[in-house]
């Protein structure tokens, strides 16, 4: 079985594309920061990720990922290779997404974005509402696949 199952921080915004063709898929590209568990002096402390979606997945990453934003998501991993434009034989290995979704309320995700712009500390996040979920973003609600 090829699942993989990553928690982790947007490297940047999401960069969608959208294939060629009479029916155009959108096609989003990002990467996610990964730590490690085990730290080992010397090594790097996250893996960074690339992971590629595929449609109205893609264009929601889109439009509610920012880079900072911590998510969660599943998918299967993938490897290629292709030849570059010196000849030289490079291999690629990549998440390709099936689930994507929000690791973290709105409150953290906003007080981490702006900590992570700014040098001054960011405010505490806000504690979640009493029913300890958090709130659907902003014109979302058309694109669930219930009502």
């Amino acid at each position: 079985m090829n699942k993989a199952i990553l928690v982790g921080r947007l490297t940047r915004d999401p960069e969608v594309r959208y294939s060629q063709g009479e029916n155009a898929t959108a096609v989003a590209r990002y990467t996610v920061a990964v730590d490690r568990r085990f730290k080992r002096d010397g090594e790097p402390t996250a893996d960074f990720i690339p992971c590629v979606v595929f449609g109205r997945s893609a264009e929601f990453a889109e439009k509610y990922f920012r880079q900072g934003m911590r998510v969660s998501i599943s998918g299967r991993i993938q490897t290629g290779s292709y030849t570059n434009k010196d000849g030289v034989r490079v291999y690629t290995t990549e998440v390709i997404v099936e689930e994507q979704e929000f690791a973290e309320s709105r409150a953290e995700s906003e007080a981490n974005r702006s900590s992570y712009h700014q040098s001054a500390p960011a405010p505490a996040p806000s504690a979640p509402a009493g029913d300890g979920f958090m709130n659907i973003p902003d014109g979302v609600e058309e694109e669930l696949p219930f009502n």
